[in-house]
C-alpha cells in the first residue's frame, strides 16, 4: 500500500475485536490505529485516539455482540471521538449487528429496535456502515447514511471447496422455509440437491422439526444458516435427517452467537462439523465443541471491502461469488 494510503486511512478496533482488526490491517499491510477505551468505576466508558485523524478515513470494527449493549455503547462513543478529532469519514465495521431480529413489530407494544439502533448510529455522526449477513437484508434501508452489505459466502465456499471430494454426495438442506434462498444458492455453487426441513416453533427456546422435504438417504447434509443463537432450530434439524438416512450432517452460519444451551446443544447433536467465522470472538467459548468446531476467518473479506471504500472502488465486486440475505 502506498505510503499516502497508510496516511490517509486509520482502522481501530473495538476493545473486542482487536484480533479481527490486526488481520484485517495485514491484509491491508496497515498498522492498527492506537486507542485506547477505558471504563470509570460506575460503567462509564471513555475512548481516546492516540494519534490524529484530522482529514483521514477513519474506521471502526467491532460487532455489537454479547455484551451487546456494552459494545453497542462503545461503538457510539468511537464515532463521536473520530469526528470530534475532524476525521473526514468515519465509517462502522460491525461484522454482526445486534439487535437485528427486532426488525419488524410482529405483535402489538413492542418495539423495532433495529431501526431504533441504525438512528443511534447514524446520529452519532457515522457516515458509513459496512455489514456482514445482516439477519435480514431490509437493515439496510433502516439507516439514512450509506450500507454496505457483504456475504460470508465467499469464504465458506471457498472452505467447503477445499474438502469437496471427502464430502462426496452432497445435498444443502434448509433448516427452516426462511433459508431456501440461501440453501439453493450453495448447493448450485457446491453442485448439490437441496432438501428443506419443516419448522415448528413451540416457543421462544423451543423448535419442533419433524417433515423433511427432499432425500438425505447416504449423503452429506450441509445446513447453512445466518447465526446459530441457541442452536434448538439446526440440532433438531440434525436430527431429523439422520433419522431419515443422512450419512454426516456438517452446520455452517456466519455469526456464531451460541448462547443458552447451544454449546451443549451442538456437543450431544448429530453434528459431526460445525463451521462459523470470527465475526463473533470465541474468548474460549468453543472449548465444549473443540472436536467439531471449524472458525473460518473474514478479515481478508474486510479489508478488501475497506480497500474498495477508501479508493472508491465498487465494493459488488466482492459480490461476483455468490452472496445472499436470509429474507
Amino acid at each position: 500500500m502506498a505510503q499516502s494510503d497508510t496516511n490517509s486511512l486509520k482502522i481501530f478496533a473495538g476493545r473486542r475485536h482487536i484480533d479481527l482488526t490486526q488481520r484485517i490491517c495485514r491484509r491491508l499491510d496497515l498498522s492498527m490505529g492506537q486507542a485506547a477505551t477505558s471504563e470509570f468505576p460506575d460503567g462509564e466508558l471513555m475512548v481516546k485516539t492516540d494519534e490524529d485523524v484530522r482529514g483521514r478515513d477513519c474506521y471502526v470494527v467491532l460487532s455489537t455482540c454479547q455484551p451487546v449493549n456494552d459494545n453497542l455503547m462503545e461503538l457510539l462513543i468511537f464515532l463521536d471521538c473520530l469526528k470530534r478529532a475532524s476525521a473526514a469519514r468515519v465509517t462502522a465495521v460491525i461484522p454482526y449487528f445486534g439487535y437485528a431480529r427486532q426488525d419488524r413489530k410482529d405483535e402489538g407494544r413492542t418495539p423495532i429496535t433495529a431501526k431504533l439502533v441504525a438512528n443511534l448510529i447514524t446520529t452519532a455522526q457515522c457516515d458509513r456502515v459496512l455489514a456482514l449477513d445482516l439477519h435480514a437484508a431490509q437493515i439496510q434501508g433502516f439507516f439514512d447514511i450509506l450500507v454496505d452489505h457483504l456475504s460470508a459466502t465467499p469464504v465458506f465456499i471457498e472452505y467447503f471447496e477445499s474438502i469437496r471430494e471427502e464430502l462426496g454426495d452432497l445435498v444443502v438442506v434448509s433448516p427452516d422455509v426462511g433459508n431456501v434462498k440461501i440453501a439453493t444458492m450453495y448447493a448450485g455453487l457446491l453442485d448439490g440437491d437441496i432438501a428443506i426441513v419443516d419448522k415448528r416453533r413451540v416457543s421462544g427456546s423451543e423448535v419442533k422439526s419433524s417433515n423433511l422435504v427432499g432425500d438425505v438417504r447416504g449423503k452429506t447434509v450441509l445446513m447453512m444458516d445466518d447465526m446459530i443463537s441457541t442452536a434448538g432450530t439446526i440440532c433438531e434439524a440434525a436430527r431429523v435427517v439422520m433419522d431419515k438416512g443422512a450419512r454426516q450432517v456438517i452446520a455452517a452460519a456466519t455469526h456464531p452467537v451460541m448462547v443458552g444451551l447451544a454449546m451443549e446443544r451442538l456437543a450431544e447433536s448429530p453434528i459431526s462439523k460445525v463451521v462459523v467465522t470470527n465475526t463473533i470472538p470465541a474468548n474460549g467459548r468453543f472449548a465444549p465443541i473443540s472436536d467439531k468446531i471449524v472458525e473460518l476467518c473474514v478479515g481478508p473479506l474486510l479489508g478488501d471491502a475497506i480497500h474498495r471504500i477508501h479508493h472508491n472502488l465498487s465494493v459488488s465486486a466482492l459480490f461476483r461469488k455468490g452472496a445472499g440475505t436470509k429474507r
